[in-house]
Order: C-alpha cells, then sequence, then structure tokens
C-alpha cells in the first residue's frame, strides 16, 4: 500500500494511478517532464487539468534543454537528404521550441 503523501494544498495523494505507453510515448513524456522542471507526476496532473506548464528556468532544466537538442541534432544529422523526419522527432522539436520561445519572452519581460 502506498504512503499517504499531503500536496500543496493539504489534500491527502493516497491514490496510485498507473497506465500503459509505448516505448515512444514514454519517451516524449520523459523529455516534457525534464524540459519543465517538475515532476512527472506533478506534470501529468497539470496536463489533465488543462493547466499551464510554467518552465522555471534553473539548471537542470537547462541541462535538460541542452541535452535534448543535442540528441535532436544528432538524429537530424543522421537523417539522409530526402529522407523524412520522424513524426515523433518533429513534436519534440516543436515543444522544445514552445518552451525556449517562452523563455525569451520571459527574459524580453524582465529587462524592460
Amino acid at each position: 500500500m502506498s504512503d499517504k503523501v499531503m500536496d500543496k494544498q493539504g489534500r491527502w495523494r493516497n491514490k496510485t494511478v498507473a497506465f500503459r505507453v509505448s516505448p515512444e510515448e514514454d519517451a516524449m513524456l520523459e523529455t516534457a517532464v525534464r524540459a519543465s522542471g517538475l515532476t512527472k507526476q506533478d506534470y501529468i496532473i497539470r496536463r489533465l487539468q488543462e493547466k499551464a506548464i510554467v518552465v522555471q528556468g534553473n539548471p537542470r532544466v537547462y541541462k535538460a534543454l541542452k541535452n535534448e537538442f543535442q540528441s535532436i541534432l544528432e538524429e537530424l544529422k543522421r537523417i539522409e537528404v530526402g529522407e523524412q523526419v520522424n513524426g515523433d522527432l518533429i513534436e519534440v522539436i516543436m515543444f522544445l521550441a514552445e518552451i525556449m520561445n517562452g523563455m525569451k519572452e520571459e527574459t524580453e519581460w524582465t529587462k524592460e
């Protein structure tokens, strides 16, 4: 039986929810979680509740973004000219671009 854990709103989190995903879905979920800086649990709950995922820049997030961009670069180098790019790779690139765009807007806002 899982331990009772109280969240920030004072609710007991003693229910376990589990589901299966494909290896590709797991990779995308892990990428999103690392880039968000949230725990996997918090990330999934926020997505289920359709709440905004606000990425707070910190060394762990920057390292995760750097590593993700490095793996994207390696994958793009691997693709031969004329070969189609994997749809999952496009989704990851769009997701990371959205994060970077949000970080850019936040930086511009704080400079004023």
